[in-house]
């Protein structure tokens, strides 16, 4: 597997609030809301290769979304958002910065407890 990795996340301003912690080049990609099979993969063939991350929102939408990942691409590492936060973009930065590091990201200095 490439040492490159890929996050996957539901919309843009989840993307954009991951990018602001990261401390490290990641490639965020946005599904934009529920995605089919067929999209799915369409979307990911390009990053076969890369590690992937996948990283929804605790509620309906991004269940099936990350069980659409769970079948198609077994080897996704899945990250969770408290349910209380309900979504990525909601989540408290430092909160974020604690999920990614533990998944061994590199997080931004004062984003860190």
């Amino acid at each position: 597997m490439s040492d490159e990795k890929i996050i996957i996340v539901e919309g843009g301003s989840d993307r954009k609030r991951l990018a602001r912690i990261l401390a490290e080049p990641v490639e965020i990609i946005c599904t934009n809301g529920t995605v089919s099979p067929y999209r799915l993969e369409e979307l990911l063939a390009p990053y076969e290769e890369q590690e992937l991350y996948v990283f929804v929102d605790a509620d309906e939408d991004g269940e099936k979304t990350r069980t659409l990942f769970k079948r198609a691409f077994p080897a996704a590492i899945h990250l969770y958002t408290e349910k209380v936060y309900r979504e990525v973009e909601t989540t408290p930065y430092k909160v974020l910065a604690a999920i990614l590091l533990g998944a061994d990201f590199k997080i931004r200095p004062e984003y860190l407890f």
